[in-house]
């Protein structure tokens, strides 16, 4: 069984994305279009994250702001799933508290 996750990147003339969808049909998700996205794939044999950060040149700064704030909580979420490491864990959402206090994104 496979399933897969197809990302598609419109370019502009000066290779600046324009365009970003993705689909994913076992989610139920059908050429989605997205402003940004970052894709981080562990290489076992380099001992080393590959990445993808990409925004359309259109994505606001605010929407960028709230962007990393969440993908901040989703990875100390992440980590303590797979780590149960509560301590750190912990240190990471303080320092996602501390970083949306900083850009006042809560009220």
């Amino acid at each position: 069984m496979t399933s897969e996750i197809k990302f598609l990147v419109e370019l502009d003339e000066n290779r600046v994305p324009e365009k970003l969808s993705w689909t994913a049909q076992d989610g139920g998700v059908e050429a989605e279009e997205a402003k940004a996205m970052m894709l981080s794939i562990w290489d076992s044999k380099a001992q080393e994250t590959m990445r993808i950060d990409l925004w359309t040149k259109d994505m606001p700064v605010d929407e960028m702001k709230v962007f990393f704030h969440q993908t901040l909580v989703a990875m100390a979420d992440t980590y303590h799933r797979a780590t149960a490491d509560e301590r750190m864990t912990d240190t990471m959402k303080d320092f996602c508290d501390y970083f949306a206090e900083k850009l006042e994104l809560k009220k």
